[in-house]
């Protein structure tokens, strides 16, 4: 099924073949996606609902970015979002079939009653859904994921790391709920360079200090924010109550080491 745009108005036609949209983006200097609200289809049939952010000037690489849990894109990515377009990233934003309003907005994916109909796991099918759109528009692709997303997009990169630069896992979930796709166990067969930030609060669980313990031992970099917060929030400073500037250095030496 052709992902529909629903702002700047037309239907975007799906190409067969990725190769052939990358070659034909480079000769035509197109770009890339109009920014506006996209629909796309998992591949169980789901609907999900994303945002396209155009970069400012020369694209540099595409960012594909989720939620932490009871969440949606818009609200945890307000301000975060302009720092990565004015430094020529464009970017994706999905919200995920497990999700709610904690950051102000609605979750245009979740239907009602989704945590009784979905396991964490099962929303690396929009993980999926939303890399497959972004292949259309690039093949220098970024994953970023925020608790629960984090360990998606790690499972995601393990095991489909074409056309993935890197990963930056923030808070990745582990636990009882993401039984089945722990990020221990992906990140162990990880090729692509990955970043895992935590706030330094977290650090005080046993399990959190483990988990960090295991991705150093793996080869994986890893930073801890302090002050920081949960998950992708530690880069908003609104929430950090504090500069987040420690935190995007990181960040961005990170990103540019992937893209320049």
């Amino acid at each position: 099924m052709t992902p529909r745009f629903r702002a700047m108005g037309s239907w975007v036609a799906r190409t067969s073949a990725l190769a052939a949209t990358v070659l034909l983006i480079s000769a035509c200097g197109d770009p890339g996606p109009e920014s506006g609200e996209v629909v796309l289809v998992a591949s169980d049939g789901l609907e999900v609902v994303a945002d396209w952010h155009r970069a400012e000037g020369p694209v540099r690489a595409t960012i594909v970015a989720f939620h932490q849990g009871g969440g949606e894109v818009r609200g945890e990515y307000a301000r975060i979002v302009p720092r990565l377009t004015a430094e020529g990233f464009q970017v994706l934003l999905a919200d995920l079939r497990r999700g709610g309003d904690r950051f102000g907005f609605e979750n245009r994916t979740a239907p009602p009653g989704s945590e009784s109909l979905y396991s964490y796991c099962d929303a690396v099918l929009d993980v999926e859904a939303a890399v497959q759109e972004a292949w259309r528009f690039s093949d220098q692709v970024v994953l970023w994921g925020s608790s629960f997303s984090a360990t998606l997009v790690i499972n995601q990169a393990a095991r489909d790391p074409a056309g993935v630069l890197g990963v930056l896992a923030f808070s990745p979930a582990s636990g009882d709920p993401m039984e089945g796709c722990r990020p221990e166990a992906s990140s162990a067969d990880l090729d692509v360079p990955l970043l895992v930030l935590r706030g330094a609060h977290e650090m005080e669980f046993p399990s959190v200090r483990e988990q960090m313990s295991v991705f150093d031992e793996q080869g994986h970099l890893t930073f801890v924010a302090d002050p920081g917060r949960h998950g992708s929030s530690m880069l908003d400073s609104t929430r950090v109550e504090a500069s987040t500037e420690h935190s995007w250095r990181e960040v961005n030496a990170f990103l540019d080491g992937l893209t320049r």
